[in-house]
């Protein structure tokens, strides 16, 4: 398990939580996805597509040393629900 201590060291880190889930803005294009103890689950990544952004939702496998891609979606939300269960 990875576990962060969160600091705020930055106005410009934006943070939310969610049911099960608090989500730290890294940049314009990718959230760190925690427990509310710290424990990382993932990222989330924001990319172009001709269509409009897309999500990239991945899952950090710790003893893997590894992400698993979980699923490409058309809002943040949906990638957001793949991480709080």
């Amino acid at each position: 398990m990875v576990t962060l201590a969160i600091v705020e060291t930055t106005p410009a880190v934006r943070r939310a939580v969610r049911p099960g889930v608090t989500l730290v803005q890294l940049h314009d294009e990718l959230w760190r996805v925690t427990r509310q103890t710290g424990e990382v689950l993932g990222y989330i990544e924001r990319f172009a597509e001709a269509q409009g952004p897309r999500f990239r939702a991945k899952r950090m496998l710790v003893q893997q040393r590894r992400f698993m891609v979980v699923g490409e979606f058309w809002s943040f939300d949906e990638a957001v629900d793949c991480f709080a269960w």
